[in-house]
Protein backbone atom coordinates (compact mmCIF):
# COMPACT_ATOMS: atom_id res chain seq x y z
CA UNK A 1 0.00 0.00 0.00
CA UNK A 2 1.45 3.05 -1.01
CA UNK A 3 0.16 7.25 -0.06
CA UNK A 4 2.56 9.95 -1.26
CA UNK A 5 3.19 12.51 1.47
CA UNK A 6 5.84 16.02 1.26
CA UNK A 7 3.64 17.75 -1.34
CA UNK A 8 5.55 20.93 -3.20
CA UNK A 9 4.20 24.36 -2.55
CA UNK A 10 0.85 25.20 -3.30
CA UNK A 11 -0.48 21.69 -3.16
CA UNK A 12 -3.27 20.89 -0.54
CA UNK A 13 -3.90 17.88 1.49
CA UNK A 14 -2.18 14.30 -0.16
CA UNK A 15 -1.98 13.54 -3.17
CA UNK A 16 -2.12 9.56 -4.42
CA UNK A 17 -0.05 8.30 -7.74
CA UNK A 18 -2.59 8.51 -10.64
CA UNK A 19 -1.43 6.15 -13.14
CA UNK A 20 -2.35 2.53 -12.60
CA UNK A 21 1.15 1.54 -14.36
CA UNK A 22 2.96 3.76 -11.71
CA UNK A 23 1.10 1.54 -8.83
CA UNK A 24 2.83 -1.69 -10.63
CA UNK A 25 5.97 -0.31 -10.99
CA UNK A 26 6.50 0.99 -7.50
CA UNK A 27 4.82 -2.08 -6.15
CA UNK A 28 7.28 -4.25 -7.86
CA UNK A 29 10.05 -2.03 -6.86
CA UNK A 30 8.79 -3.13 -3.33
CA UNK A 31 8.69 -6.70 -3.55
CA UNK A 32 12.45 -6.81 -5.32
CA UNK A 33 13.38 -5.34 -1.89
CA UNK A 34 12.36 -8.35 0.58
CA UNK A 35 12.72 -6.11 3.69
CA UNK A 36 15.67 -4.48 2.51
CA UNK A 37 16.17 -0.35 2.30
CA UNK A 38 16.15 -0.34 -1.39
CA UNK A 39 17.13 -3.46 -4.13
CA UNK A 40 19.63 -3.74 -6.35
CA UNK A 41 20.66 -3.19 -10.66
CA UNK A 42 21.01 -6.91 -10.71
CA UNK A 43 17.58 -8.09 -9.76
CA UNK A 44 15.54 -6.71 -12.07
CA UNK A 45 14.09 -8.84 -14.10
CA UNK A 46 12.50 -6.68 -17.21
CA UNK A 47 9.67 -9.69 -18.08
CA UNK A 48 8.41 -9.02 -14.81
CA UNK A 49 7.47 -5.44 -15.77
CA UNK A 50 7.34 -6.19 -19.82
CA UNK A 51 4.46 -4.03 -20.40
CA UNK A 52 6.14 -0.81 -18.76
CA UNK A 53 9.27 -1.39 -20.02
CA UNK A 54 8.93 1.27 -23.49
CA UNK A 55 8.65 3.72 -20.98
CA UNK A 56 11.09 2.49 -18.22
CA UNK A 57 14.66 4.28 -17.68
CA UNK A 58 17.47 3.97 -15.55
CA UNK A 59 19.10 6.68 -14.23
CA UNK A 60 22.45 7.36 -13.08
CA UNK A 61 21.92 9.77 -9.79
CA UNK A 62 25.91 9.54 -8.04
CA UNK A 63 25.33 13.02 -8.76
CA UNK A 64 22.16 14.21 -8.36
CA UNK A 65 22.06 17.27 -9.49
CA UNK A 66 23.46 16.02 -13.31
CA UNK A 67 21.79 12.63 -13.22
CA UNK A 68 22.38 10.53 -16.53
CA UNK A 69 20.11 8.50 -18.42
CA UNK A 70 21.67 4.67 -18.06
CA UNK A 71 19.13 2.57 -20.26
CA UNK A 72 15.81 3.92 -21.58
CA UNK A 73 12.46 2.15 -23.13
CA UNK A 74 11.99 2.87 -27.14
CA UNK A 75 8.64 4.62 -26.45
CA UNK A 76 9.95 6.80 -24.13
CA UNK A 77 12.95 8.15 -26.44
CA UNK A 78 10.47 8.62 -29.08
CA UNK A 79 8.25 10.28 -26.98
CA UNK A 80 11.12 12.84 -26.15
CA UNK A 81 12.30 12.60 -29.34
CA UNK A 82 15.97 11.54 -29.19
CA UNK A 83 17.86 8.74 -28.04
CA UNK A 84 18.20 9.00 -23.92
CA UNK A 85 21.10 6.59 -23.15
CA UNK A 86 24.30 8.89 -22.00
CA UNK A 87 22.77 11.81 -21.70
CA UNK A 88 21.52 14.34 -18.96
CA UNK A 89 17.60 13.58 -16.78
CA UNK A 90 17.09 17.45 -16.23
CA UNK A 91 18.67 18.61 -19.92
CA UNK A 92 14.71 18.70 -21.09
CA UNK A 93 13.34 20.70 -17.71
CA UNK A 94 13.11 24.41 -17.56
CA UNK A 95 15.69 25.84 -15.09
CA UNK A 96 13.86 26.25 -11.79
CA UNK A 97 12.51 22.54 -12.36
CA UNK A 98 16.04 21.39 -12.39
CA UNK A 99 17.79 22.86 -9.15
CA UNK A 100 14.46 21.63 -7.21
CA UNK A 101 14.78 18.23 -9.14
CA UNK A 102 18.47 18.06 -7.94
CA UNK A 103 17.91 18.47 -4.22
CA UNK A 104 14.43 16.27 -4.62
CA UNK A 105 16.84 12.89 -5.91
CA UNK A 106 19.13 13.74 -3.07
CA UNK A 107 16.36 13.63 -0.66
CA UNK A 108 14.88 10.65 -2.65
CA UNK A 109 18.37 8.74 -2.16
CA UNK A 110 18.66 9.49 1.55
CA UNK A 111 15.23 8.36 2.77
CA UNK A 112 15.94 5.52 0.48
CA UNK A 113 12.21 6.51 -0.97
CA UNK A 114 10.48 6.62 -4.18
CA UNK A 115 9.27 10.20 -5.57
CA UNK A 116 6.01 10.81 -7.63
CA UNK A 117 6.58 14.10 -9.81
CA UNK A 118 3.55 15.68 -11.70
CA UNK A 119 4.91 17.93 -14.43
CA UNK A 120 3.83 19.85 -17.82
CA UNK A 121 5.61 18.37 -20.81
CA UNK A 122 5.23 20.72 -23.85
CA UNK A 123 6.42 20.40 -27.84
CA UNK A 124 7.81 23.03 -29.43
CA UNK A 125 4.46 24.09 -30.92
CA UNK A 126 3.30 24.66 -27.27
CA UNK A 127 1.11 21.22 -27.76
CA UNK A 128 0.72 20.26 -23.58
CA UNK A 129 0.23 17.40 -21.32
CA UNK A 130 0.31 15.78 -18.04
CA UNK A 131 2.97 13.86 -16.86
CA UNK A 132 3.36 11.85 -14.27
CA UNK A 133 7.42 10.48 -13.41
CA UNK A 134 8.09 7.65 -10.45
CA UNK A 135 12.18 7.16 -9.63
CA UNK A 136 12.49 4.60 -7.31
CA UNK A 137 15.89 4.41 -5.76
CA UNK A 138 18.05 1.10 -6.48
CA UNK A 139 21.58 0.31 -5.31
CA UNK A 140 24.36 -0.61 -7.57
CA UNK A 141 27.11 -2.98 -6.51
CA UNK A 142 28.26 -2.66 -2.67
CA UNK A 143 27.84 1.19 -1.99
CA UNK A 144 24.45 2.68 -0.87
CA UNK A 145 21.21 3.76 -3.79
CA UNK A 146 23.16 6.08 -6.26
CA UNK A 147 20.60 5.31 -9.14
CA UNK A 148 16.81 5.14 -10.07
CA UNK A 149 14.56 2.48 -11.60
CA UNK A 150 11.97 5.07 -13.97
CA UNK A 151 9.40 5.84 -15.65
CA UNK A 152 7.18 8.38 -17.17
CA UNK A 153 3.58 8.27 -18.02
CA UNK A 154 1.10 10.43 -19.90
CA UNK A 155 -1.80 11.55 -17.68
CA UNK A 156 -4.09 13.51 -20.02
CA UNK A 157 -5.38 12.81 -23.89
CA UNK A 158 -2.25 12.12 -25.82
CA UNK A 159 -3.78 13.74 -29.01
CA UNK A 160 -3.02 17.07 -27.34
CA UNK A 161 1.12 16.31 -28.95
CA UNK A 162 -0.02 15.64 -32.46
CA UNK A 163 2.25 13.16 -32.64
CA UNK A 164 5.29 15.95 -31.80
CA UNK A 165 7.98 15.01 -29.55
CA UNK A 166 7.81 16.83 -25.78
CA UNK A 167 10.55 19.35 -26.26
CA UNK A 168 10.08 20.81 -22.39
CA UNK A 169 8.91 19.83 -18.73
CA UNK A 170 7.90 21.88 -16.30
CA UNK A 171 7.43 20.60 -12.39
CA UNK A 172 4.04 20.99 -10.95
CA UNK A 173 4.17 18.92 -8.20
CA UNK A 174 6.76 16.46 -6.23
CA UNK A 175 5.82 13.81 -3.19
CA UNK A 176 7.76 11.42 -1.73
CA UNK A 177 5.97 7.67 -1.61
CA UNK A 178 5.18 5.91 1.50
CA UNK A 179 4.11 2.47 1.62
CA UNK A 180 0.79 2.86 3.48
CA UNK A 181 -1.72 4.13 0.76
CA UNK A 182 -4.24 1.54 -0.56
CA UNK A 183 -2.93 0.28 -3.83
CA UNK A 184 -4.57 1.34 -7.37
CA UNK A 185 -7.62 -1.46 -7.52
CA UNK A 186 -6.60 -2.86 -10.86
CA UNK A 187 -2.76 -2.79 -10.00
CA UNK A 188 -1.67 -5.85 -9.05
CA UNK A 189 2.38 -6.35 -8.29
CA UNK A 190 4.37 -8.72 -11.10
CA UNK A 191 5.22 -11.54 -9.21
CA UNK A 192 9.20 -11.82 -8.11
CA UNK A 193 11.61 -12.39 -10.41
CA UNK A 194 13.11 -16.26 -10.26
CA UNK A 195 16.96 -16.06 -9.36
CA UNK A 196 18.23 -17.04 -12.78
CA UNK A 197 16.55 -16.16 -16.29
CA UNK A 198 16.63 -16.23 -19.72
CA UNK A 199 14.93 -16.43 -22.71
CA UNK A 200 13.81 -18.29 -25.59
CA UNK A 201 14.76 -15.48 -27.64
CA UNK A 202 17.46 -14.77 -26.14
CA UNK A 203 18.64 -18.41 -24.42
CA UNK A 204 22.44 -17.11 -23.67
CA UNK A 205 21.32 -14.37 -21.30
CA UNK A 206 21.12 -15.79 -18.17
CA UNK A 207 21.76 -13.65 -15.22
CA UNK A 208 24.06 -14.96 -12.04
CA UNK A 209 24.89 -12.84 -9.04
CA UNK A 210 28.23 -13.76 -7.56
CA UNK A 211 29.77 -12.38 -4.36
CA UNK A 212 32.94 -13.57 -5.13
CA UNK A 213 33.60 -10.39 -8.18
CA UNK A 214 30.93 -7.70 -7.60
CA UNK A 215 32.39 -5.41 -9.56
CA UNK A 216 33.01 -7.70 -12.75
CA UNK A 217 29.34 -9.28 -12.47
CA UNK A 218 27.78 -5.55 -12.19
CA UNK A 219 29.49 -4.44 -15.57
CA UNK A 220 28.19 -7.77 -17.16
CA UNK A 221 24.90 -7.43 -15.47
CA UNK A 222 24.32 -3.92 -17.12
CA UNK A 223 25.25 -5.38 -20.67
CA UNK A 224 23.06 -7.79 -20.31
CA UNK A 225 20.05 -5.49 -19.21
CA UNK A 226 20.28 -3.17 -21.73
CA UNK A 227 20.22 -6.33 -24.56
CA UNK A 228 17.01 -7.05 -22.61
CA UNK A 229 15.53 -4.27 -22.45
CA UNK A 230 16.32 -4.05 -26.69
CA UNK A 231 14.55 -7.74 -26.39
CA UNK A 232 11.53 -7.13 -24.47
CA UNK A 233 10.71 -3.33 -24.94
CA UNK A 234 8.93 -3.05 -28.44
CA UNK A 235 7.73 0.58 -29.39
CA UNK A 236 4.25 -0.11 -28.29
CA UNK A 237 2.01 2.37 -25.96
CA UNK A 238 1.77 1.07 -22.48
Amino acid sequence: MFRTGNASPGEQGQRTMKHKNSHLLVGYWSRLRRGRDVPDQTEIDPRAIKRLLPYVFILDAENPARPIYRLAGTALCERLGFELKGTGFLSHWEAHSSVALGSLLQQALWLKQPVCLTSIGATADCGMVELETVLLPIKFGESGPTRFLGMIQVLSDITLLRGRPIAFQRLAASEIIREDEPSHPNANPPPAPPVYRSHPRAPHLRLVVSQDRPATMNFEVENILERMFEVFGPQSAV
